[in-house]
């Protein structure tokens, strides 16, 4: 185990290591030149496809696993088959700028097929009212499951603004997963989630705090597909598993992700795709950051940027721990998430009404 790690983190370190090198004198295509978009916040040209590097690292671990352990072969190289289409569709968008958002959801929809179809990752109990009658049925499993795969990778894609965010919020819910997968008794889930936090934490090395390299949305697909994959496969392996554990587990990006489809049509009238500068993380850059108000030095953008991912962090973890520590408590869970949700839309509201608590605000 210790071995696949060390490959996965090493390949990951180092792949992103040789992307930084060859793109950082301007990124060519590869690179994020856009400044203007309301979601960005970096000072320079970056290269975005970080992704790559994770891919390679949790690729070649997953494959050397396989053949040392025949046993996790099948499963192994069934989830890298079926997170192609999601890692592909991300990662040409990185490069090329020209698909659409309908295309790499379709491209997390074939994914989410596949993995249902591959590795019988269905969704037949979801413990939501309404819900479960639909899960009974082969088609609404598949839908359920399609549904869950393409949103958990939308959303980590949404929360993907700022240096280290996407990544370390990644890195919590896997770490999660890990975590119950072994106490009940699943090495192979708890040993493929921790080959991926190896990789992420490989390009983290380079994302945080200055920002040398981007997930894009290749990376951003690629976990997320991970992530929700291996949370129903514990699901559907591991029956002691409450399924409001996965929903709590990601509280973060998923109360993220439909707060901002309620804002944009509900609030302000437009398309629920629409990008915009007023996520959660957005506004703790512009409105805790208040020390670096008019500044546009590059170094102190920087800074800035690397200062506003730990807030997201902790709020990540409010959501991941509870739902560790309850995994099998249905009730909890329920609970625990309706508090998240509760203070989450607390939180922002104050801090668009300038109502921030002051020892939340850094000032010099």
């Amino acid at each position: 185990m210790l071995s696949t790690l060390a490959l996965s983190f090493g390949l990951s370190l180092t792949v992103t290591l040789v992307l930084v090198r060859t793109l950082r004198a301007n990124g060519g295509a590869a690179a994020d030149h856009d400044f203007s978009s309301p979601q960005k916040f970096h000072a320079r040209a970056v290269p975005r496809i970080g992704g790559l590097g994770i891919f390679a690292g949790v690729a070649l671990a997953l494959l050397v696993g396989a053949w040392r352990y025949p046993s996790s072969q099948e499963g192994s190289l069934l989830l890298l088959a079926a997170s192609l289409p999601a890692f592909a569709a991300g990662l040409m968008e990185d490069v090329t700028k020209r698909i659409t958002p309908s295309w790499r959801m379709l491209a997390l929809a074939v994914s989410g097929v596949l993995g249902a179809e591959l590795l019988g990752a269905r969704i037949s109990h979801t413990a939501i009212p309404g819900l479960d009658e639909l899960a009974r049925l082969p088609l609404g499993s598949l839908l359920l499951a399609v549904f869950v795969v393409a949103g958990v990778g939308n959303s980590i894609n949404i929360i993907d603004g700022f240096n280290g965010l996407a990544s370390m919020c990644s890195i919590i819910m896997l770490t999660g997963v890990a975590a119950v997968a072994f106490t009940v008794g699943d090495p192979w889930i708890g040993g493929v989630a921790l080959t991926v936090v190896a990789a992420v934490v490989g390009f983290f090395i380079w994302n945080y705090p200055m920002g040398l390299i981007f997930l894009g949305d290749g990376g951003a697909y690629f976990l997320g597909f991970v992530l929700a994959e291996l949370s129903i496969l514990l699901l559907v392996r591991n029956p002691a598993v409450s399924p409001l554990f996965p929903l709590l587990l990601c509280g973060y990006p998923v109360v993220e992700t439909v707060f901002s489809m309620y804002r944009r049509k509900v609030v302000r009238g437009r398309p629920v795709g629409m990008p915009d500068g007023v996520h959660l993380h957005s506004l703790i850059y512009r409105r805790l950051m208040r020390w670096a108000i008019g500044s546009r030095d590059a170094q102190v953008l920087t800074r800035r940027n690397s200062m506003t991912a730990p807030y997201l962090w902790v709020v990540c973890s409010l959501s991941a721990i509870p739902a560790v520590v309850w995994w099998d408590d249905t009730r909890m869970l329920a609970l625990c998430l309706a508090l998240f949700a509760a203070g989450y839309v607390s939180m922002y509201w104050r801090i668009v009404k300038f109502r921030t608590p002051r020892w939340m605000v850094l000032r010099r």
